[in-house]
């Protein structure tokens, strides 16, 4: 019944999507159809141009089973490390990707702890931090890619770097606002046995900050996604789902610009879905009602014990 009651609403959107989709390839392809396929064809229908508008060779908009046709065949008919298979462009796209997101998460991880622990840096960093997003990155993109491509760096490295900008920015913010999460009594509590500002950040501040840290995680790599594809475009690069969507513009095949978002959309969705499997196995024991208050809990249960062992 559970499974039930979170497939329905999902299916009932996906179907209603569909059919706006569909409306849509009438109502962008029409035009097209009657010039290009039906002006030879006189006495047509309505429902020959319903069909027209929905199997066009080179549509507005191309018709859903159209893309699902051509991804399949795409995926199907060629090998995988051939440039005509999307998978291979998505393998290439997925690996920058990932390379940018633990290197924006590192690089959030570390300016939240520096943020935290110094009153100075927090002042310094955390405007020119917010200040960063407001750069397109479009507009970034060639810049850091012409800079990196001067110092020999190419391949995967420059665009996993335009990843890394756009993932470090909101594992940052949740990490700042989970490190600061555990209340007075807790860190007093640690200053009591003595504790070093390592030692409460590893027993205290790290653990309450798990929760604020994977939804943070689930936003970066799509961002981060969408930063390795947008890197793809300036640098002319000849394989990933950035560069097939540029080629398959340049030759006005929308229906391989379509096949290629859904993919990259797909391909997100699958991202996404192993951080929240990671964020479900780390945050097994949580409670239902809110993952902090266990986090604190925890903390300082464990307190007392990790201070007491040698080198502590």
């Amino acid at each position: 019944m559970g499974a039930m009651n979170r497939i329905v609403p999902v299916a009932s959107v996906l179907a209603a999507l569909l059919v706006a989709w569909y409306l849509g390839c009438i109502g962008l392809n029409a035009s097209g159809a009657i010039e290009r396929v039906l002006a030879d064809h006189p006495g047509w229908t309505r429902a020959d141009l319903v069909e027209t508008t929905w199997n066009m060779e080179r549509p507005v908009l191309p018709a859903p089973h159209q893309v699902a046709l051509d991804l399949y065949h795409s995926i199907v008919d060629w090998p995988l490390d051939s440039p005509r298979n999307l998978l291979y462009h998505a393998a290439v796209t997925a690996q920058s990707t990932l390379v940018g997101f633990v290197l924006g998460t590192l690089l959030g991880v570390l300016l939240a702890a520096a943020i935290v622990h110094s009153r100075t840096l927090d002042r310094a960093l955390l405007p020119w931090i917010v200040a960063s997003q407001t750069v397109p990155v479009l507009a970034i993109a060639p810049i850091v890619l012409v800079i990196l491509g001067s110092l020999g760096f190419s391949g995967v490295a420059p665009k996993a770097v335009i990843a890394m900008y756009l993932c470090f920015f909101p594992v940052t913010v949740a990490m700042v606002q989970g490190l600061r999460s555990p209340q007075r009594i807790e860190t007093e509590l640690l200053h009591t046995y003595a504790a070093s500002s390592w030692q409460a950040f590893w027993i205290l501040r790290l653990p309450a900050a798990l929760p604020f840290l994977f939804p943070s995680l689930r936003v970066a790599i799509a961002a981060g996604l969408v930063g390795a594809m947008v890197a793809e475009l300036p640098t002319g690069a000849q394989a990933g789902l950035g560069a097939r969507l540029l080629t398959a513009s340049y030759y006005g095949n929308t229906v391989g610009i379509w096949s290629a978002l859904v993919l990259s959309a797909l391909l997100g969705l699958a991202l996404t879905a192993a951080v929240a499997l990671v964020e479900r196995l780390v945050l097994r024991s949580a409670p239902k009602d809110g993952a902090a208050p266990r986090a604190s809990k925890s903390s300082r249960a464990a307190a007392p014990a990790a201070l007491e062992r040698p080198g502590a």
